[in-house]
């Protein structure tokens, strides 16, 4: 058994369940099924199974480990980009300005302190999509000071 594509002149081509076998010198065809207006998923899988290949079903093939909130971080940093806030902290992109933006983003989406900030980006992805996993508290400090002595210098151009 087999899988034909039969090209159509001015319809598409008919998809065939067929079989095979010989009559001496001739071929002899015989049409199973015709497939022509199943889901292209479903006869893609006979073909596979045709040609003795194993199926698995999409639950077997990954397994779950850890799913990590991300849309509420994402929302979030979108609309302080939208606003420029990465800008007014600071023109370039530097790790104090995003450990600033981190910090915002962290009292916006669940309010707690540095030491616990820096625990609870863990849990979400907005340490790894700001590159500031790993920080400690004491970073986190020195970032607001360096950010507050370049928005003092800057105000006094």
């Amino acid at each position: 058994m087999y899988v034909d594509d039969v090209p159509n002149r001015n319809s598409r081509p008919a998809v065939l369940l067929r079989e095979s076998h010989r009559q001496g010198q001739k071929t002899i065809k015989k049409t199973v099924a015709n497939m022509t207006d199943w889901p292209p998923e479903l006869v893609a899988a006979i073909r596979l199974v045709l040609k003795g290949e194993t199926l698995v079903p999409k639950e077997g093939l990954f397994a779950i480990e850890r799913s990590i909130p991300h849309g509420h971080v994402e929302a979030v940093l979108g609309m302080m980009r939208r606003l420029g806030l990465e800008d007014i902290i600071a023109s370039k992109r530097c790790r104090e300005r995003d450990l600033v933006v981190a910090m915002i983003a962290q009292r916006l989406l669940d309010p707690c302190s540095k030491l616990a900030a820096t625990r609870e980006w863990q849990d979400t992805t907005l340490g790894q999509e700001l590159g500031v996993l790993g920080a400690s508290a004491d970073e986190l400090y020195e970032a607001e000071d360096t950010v507050r002595t370049y928005k003092s210098l800057r105000s006094r151009k």
